[in-house]
């Protein structure tokens, strides 16, 4: 059967009745009703944001809608929320702000979005058209350039000067959002432009389709003959195959050749756990990285192998590296490869398709080798607390419950030993990330319990959100440990220079904080966490554990 693609793709004819409404659109509309309207048209449900003076067209718009609006209390947290919705629906997370300081503010939460590939949409209001080209005009929140405080950031800026233009520069940042590597985008609209009354007909029908990212046929071709003549191939899985969704056909492509999997702390989730041919996350251990350095073969899919991959750029591979990469900028950022620019879910059915079967139980052995040197390592090193209350995090957590973690010991821990899936704020290393990144995550689906962990100093960035999550009743259980300070810090500069410097910390009463928020809380205990935080998890709406402890990290390897 043949198909006319002329008329596959695009709008269709409008009906009668739609060219009657198209011909006398309703009244009192804006152009903050074109930005409501074209994202509604290009199928979002929720938005985050926060108001302010520029942007209140926007918002006024979203009263005409149907959109979920959350509403957070800091900027950075908002976009944080909007980060976690986009990673844990695969779908563009609006995020709307308002100008200078308020746009400004959100810039450590897209920095997270870009490390982390997390489509955001950022939609920002401008000062009036008067005040735009650099002059010094004294508009409030006036810059010279805002574009440009962004422009480094996200993938891409898209100016609005005009409302006919609204439609379309949204459409384009969210096909941009959602084209592999998917990331954060800008736009940006004068207040005048948001305020104007418009008759442009009701944005109805849109198309944002994002570009597929294929490989090249002759690279996969070299690329699967190296992996079935390969004696000893090797697998790192990154967070490119998580947000490609592509984990079932990694899966599949390991066990077609036998080769042993690694996954990233970005790409938890890639791999099953337990899988005979799963090494785990262990990357910050030496005899990890010495398994991946004797590999004949080594496949990268969807990880530059930055810092926290490569065990601190002690990493060198002896063997060939094939590495798959959806960001350009990474294809052999680190190390020599046979780069394919590629999606990773695009690149892994190709090299399924071509690749030969190769039984060899050696693959299954050697990874059984390896996990008995890490756990016996960790074993020697007396961090059995440690242990314990990781463990204890893991038994309270519903099996399909989602789990945001800030950038702190017990994270840190999790990178390597958590058992599954789990987000943090590893990407950029920003503090703050986890609590308004599960209050995003749980905007998404309010149908099962999530868990964000924090340490006492990165919880303090994010007290605000208590509000928010109580507003909106969020099913999220916080987990803050509390250690007095900045403990990773504390720990660092101790082992550095002999002492800490600016790392104790004054913090408040955490438990009689979220009490005031009508937050229930309670302090527990290493010995009762587990039970403590599945009575939390297990009730309605938000709640807070507390967790006054002192952990430790694992003795590093790349020193």
């Amino acid at each position: 059967m043949t198909h006319d693609h002329e008329h596959d793709h695009g709008p269709r004819p409008l009906t009668p009745e739609q060219t009657a409404a198209a011909l006398a659109p309703p009244a009192g509309r804006n152009g903050g009703d074109l930005v409501v309207e074209t994202l509604y048209g290009l199928g979002a449900t929720t938005v985050f944001g926060l108001p302010g003076q520029h942007a209140l067209g926007m918002f006024d718009a979203l009263r005409r809608s149907s959109l979920q609006y959350v509403g957070l209390r800091v900027e950075n947290n908002a976009g944080f929320a909007a980060d976690a919705y986009g990673r844990v629906t695969g779908e563009v997370a609006p995020l709307l702000l308002s100008t200078g300081p308020g746009a400004l503010t959100s810039l450590a939460a897209l920095q997270e979005a870009a490390a982390a590939s997390a489509p955001v949409l950022a939609i920002s209001s401008q000062v009036p058209t008067a005040g735009l080209g650099g002059g010094r005009h004294g508009y409030l929140h006036e810059l010279r350039d805002q574009q440009a405080s962004f422009r480094d950031i996200v993938k891409s800026v898209h100016p609005v000067r005009a409302a006919s233009q609204i439609p379309s520069a949204i459409a384009a940042a969210w096909e941009s959002a959602l084209t592999a590597p998917h990331g954060p985008v800008w736009v940006e609209i004068p207040q005048d432009v948001l305020l104007a009354g418009t008759s442009l007909p009701v944005v109805t029908a849109m198309d944002a389709t994002p570009r597929e990212l294929l490989p090249r046929p002759e690279l996969t071709a070299v690329a699967a003959h190296a992996l079935s003549h390969a004696a000893r191939p090797a697998i790192i899985a990154g967070g490119g195959v998580v947000r490609a969704d592509a984990a079932g056909k990694l899966r599949a492509l390991a066990e077609k050749l036998s080769a042993p999997v690694v996954t990233t702390f970005g790409g938890k989730g890639a791999f099953p756990w337990e899988h005979p041919l799963s090494l785990q996350s262990w990357l910050e251990d030496r005899h990890t990285t010495d398994f991946l350095e004797d590999a004949d073969v080594l496949l990268v899919v969807g990880s530059g192998l930055g810092e926290l991959s490569s065990n601190y750029h002690t990493f060198r591979p002896r063997g060939r590296v094939i590495q798959i990469e959806a960001d350009l900028g990474k294809l052999e950022s680190n190390h020599p490869a046979l780069g394919i620019h590629a999606d990773a879910r695009n690149a892994l059915a190709a090299l399924l398709d071509t690749v030969s079967e190769r039984r060899d139980p050696a693959g299954a052995a050697s990874v059984r080798t390896v996990l008995t040197k890490v756990r016996a390592r960790i074993a020697a090193q007396d961090l059995t607390l440690e242990q314990r209350v990781l463990a204890s995090v893991r038994e309270a957590l519903p099996a399909a419950a989602p789990s945001f973690w800030d950038m702190t010991i017990l994270a840190y821990w999790a990178w390597s030993a958590w058992p599954g899936p789990m987000h943090s704020g590893q990407g950029a290393g920003g503090l703050g990330y986890a609590f308004p990144a599960a209050l995003g995550a749980a905007a998404a689906d309010r149908t099962k319990p999530v868990l964000a962990v924090s340490g006492d100093g990165g919880a303090m960035y994010s007290l605000a959100e208590l509000a928010t999550a109580r507003q909106y009743d969020l099913p999220v259980t916080w987990l803050i440990v509390d250690d007095g300070g900045y403990g990773i810090l504390r720990e660092y500069m101790t082992d550095a220079f002999g002492e800490a410097t600016g790392t104790e910390l004054s913090r408040p009463d955490f438990v009689a904080l979220s009490e005031s928020f009508g937050v229930p809380a309670v302090r527990t205990t290493p010995e009762s966490l587990r039970e403590d935080l599945a009575k939390a998890l297990s009730e309605p709406g938000p709640s807070v554990v507390v967790l006054p402890a002192l952990l430790r990290m694992f003795a590093p390897t790349h020193l």
